[in-house]
C-alpha cells in the first residue's frame, strides 16, 4: 500500500496565529489549484487483518451516519484514538483528504485541528495539548464540526470593543452601529447579516478601526478549491470575516457575516446525502477487498 499523503491535522504544531496580520503556515493557503477538483474514490486497501478491522469501523460509522441523516439528533462520531496503527493507516487511506481544514484555539494551550475527508461532511477532528500531543482523535459527520462554532462563541465577547474613532474615519461609525445591532439580534433562527466590505467606501482609517475592533478570533476555516475561501471568527460573538481569493491569491470578495456559522463553511444537505451513498459504496467495496 502506498503511503498516504499526510493530513494537515497530523502536522507538527507551530506558532498559533489566527489574526489576518500573522498567518499561521499550518492554516495558510496550500498551493494554487489549476483546475476544479472532482470527487475521486480513494484507493481500496490491500486485504489483511487491518483492512478487515477498518471495514468494520467504517461500516459502523456509515450506519450511524445514515440514521443521523434520516432522523437528526446527535451527529455521528467514531473514536479513533484507541485503534492500532495499522488499522489507522487503512482508515486514513480509505477516507483521503478533502479541501476544507480548520484550526481552533480552545484556550489553556489546547488546539483543535480539523480536516475534511474526500467525503463532504465527514471530518477528522483532533484535540492537542500545548506540547502537540494528541488527546482525542475522532471521525465525525456534520455539515461543519460543532466544536468550531462553540469555541468561536466561547472565546468572543457579546459586544464590540470600544475604541475612539479616528479623526480621519469616514463611514466606520455607522458600520459599527449596524454590527452591534446585528450581534444583539443574532440567534439560531436569525438569517445571516452580510456586509460586503468590497463595495463600501472605506478609508484606510475606517479599515484600521474595524480591524482593531474585530481582530483576535479563535477559529479559522480554509476551503481550497478553484480559488480559496477563508472564514475567520472574530473577537465579537457571532461576527465572522469571510474572504474569497482567486487562484492568484488576490482578495476578490471581503465580507463580514453576523450569524452562528457562515454558510460558506457548511456542507450542503445534498452533499451530505451524496456522501452517505459514497460511503456505503466504499464500505461495500472494502468488504469485497478485505475478504480472503
Amino acid at each position: 500500500m502506498p503511503a498516504m499523503r499526510s493530513i494537515p491535522i497530523y502536522a507538527e504544531s507551530g506558532a498559533m496565529a489566527l489574526s489576518d496580520e500573522q498567518a499561521d503556515p499550518e492554516v495558510d493557503f496550500i498551493g494554487i489549484p489549476r483546475e476544479v477538483s472532482t470527487f475521486e474514490m480513494p484507493r481500496l486497501p490491500d486485504p489483511g487483518p487491518a483492512s478487515s478491522a477498518a471495514h468494520r469501523l467504517l461500516a459502523d460509522f456509515v450506519d450511524r451516519y445514515g440514521a443521523w441523516l434520516a432522523s437528526g439528533g446527535e451527529a455521528p462520531a467514531l473514536e479513533l484514538a484507541g485503534i492500532d496503527a495499522a488499522t489507522r493507516v487503512v482508515v486514513d487511506e480509505a477516507l483521503g483528504e478533502g479541501e476544507v481544514s480548520a484550526i481552533a484555539d480552545a484556550g489553556d494551550g489546547l488546539r483543535i485541528r480539523i480536516q475534511e475527508t474526500v467525503f463532504a461532511g465527514v471530518w477528522r477532528e483532533q484535540r492537542r495539548d500545548a506540547a502537540g500531543r494528541t488527546l482525542d482523535d475522532r471521525l465525525i459527520g456534520a455539515a461543519v464540526p460543532a466544536v468550531l462554532g462553540r469555541i468561536a462563541r466561547e472565546r468572543s465577547a457579546p459586544r464590540l470593543r470600544e475604541r475612539p474613532v479616528p479623526a480621519t474615519a469616514m463611514n466606520v461609525q455607522a458600520l459599527v452601529t449596524e454590527l452591534q445591532d446585528a450581534i444583539d439580534r443574532c440567534d439560531e433562527a436569525t438569517p445571516a447579516r452580510v456586509i460586503n466590505l468590497t463595495l463600501l467606501p472605506l478609508s484606510p482609517a475606517d479599515v484600521g478601526h474595524l480591524d482593531a475592533l474585530l481582530e483576535g478570533g479563535a477559529v479559522v476555516i480554509l476551503s481550497r478549491g478553484f480559488g480559496n475561501c477563508r472564514v475567520s471568527s472574530t473577537a465579537a460573538r457571532d461576527v465572522w470575516r469571510v474572504q474569497y481569493f482567486n487562484t492568484m491569491q488576490t482578495l476578490i470578495l471581503n465580507t463580514i457575516e453576523v450569524c452562528r456559522m457562515p454558510e460558506a463553511a457548511l456542507a450542503a444537505r445534498e452533499d451530505l446525502e451524496e456522501t452517505h451513498q459514497r460511503l456505503a459504496d466504499l464500505v461495500l467495496w472494502m468488504g469485497t477487498s478485505s475478504s480472503p
